[in-house]
């Protein structure tokens, strides 16, 4: 699975992913845990960016790696190490909640990404 997923930050600076489909509540979107500073980097701290995330390796991606899966906790999902954005160093570690699995299917053992420069999925 390929996608461009769009992450905006509310005026109470909180970040989300912004995914139309989603039924349930919007909290369960809400990007914490590591999330959140991982993306003011990749948005260049701005309010908004757009990431292109895969489960299968391309071209010019970097790699968020599974260190823990935490699918059998209460609140699921798994802990990430994220070594480079956009080609600098950032070793941050971030939590992927289980709208991760909802997205890709499963818990990836490792999740591409990359820094579209035009929003085509």
């Amino acid at each position: 699975m390929k996608r461009t997923f769009r992450f905006y930050k509310t005026e109470e600076q909180k970040w989300y992913v912004d995914l139309p489909e989603w039924t349930k509540m919007i909290a369960d979107l809400e990007m914490v845990e590591g999330a959140d500073q991982m993306l003011d980097f990749a948005s260049g701290h701005t309010n908004e960016c757009y990431l292109k995330m895969s489960d299968e390796p391309f071209d010019g991606a970097d790699i968020i790696k599974l260190v823990t899966d935490r699918s059998d906790r209460t609140l699921g999902g798994g802990d990430y190490f994220m070594e480079a954005c956009k080609g600098k160093i950032i070793n941050q570690r971030l939590w992927l909640c289980t709208v991760t699995v909802d997205v890709f299917g499963d818990l990836p053992k490792e999740i591409y990404v990359g820094y579209p420069t035009s929003i085509v999925s």
